[in-house]
């Protein structure tokens, strides 16, 4: 595991790239399977490939999401219910799998 530095979060492509990549792609496998592969496929491409992980402080993170995501969110598949409850799966799994990459929960 990664030993996390709050300091060092603010350049987190730097100092953490392959933690990052490492999240979301976890996050990516962990929601196979349990959503339309279409939807969650074009969520990580057209939303959360342009998104922001923010450390919060406490071992918590959130993801910052672009401010054009009602736009990106029209032109994907399905209905906008669906749309929505699979972006906070999506991106609480990837909250969860920071915590556990940076040690923060087991």
């Amino acid at each position: 595991m990664t030993e996390f530095d709050p300091d060092k979060f603010e350049e987190k492509y730097r100092y953490y790239f392959e933690e990052l990549e490492t999240a979301y792609s976890n996050a990516y496998q962990n929601l196979h399977g349990q959503y339309d592969s279409e939807v969650l496929r074009a969520i990580d491409r057209q939303v959360l490939s342009e998104s922001e992980p923010v450390y919060q402080g406490d071992g918590e993170f959130s993801i910052a999401l672009p401010d054009d995501v009602d736009a990106r969110a029209a032109s994907l598949p399905g209905s906008e219910e669906t749309f929505e409850t699979v972006l906070a799966a999506f991106t609480a799994n990837i909250e969860s799998e920071l915590r556990r990459i940076f040690e923060f929960e087991t």
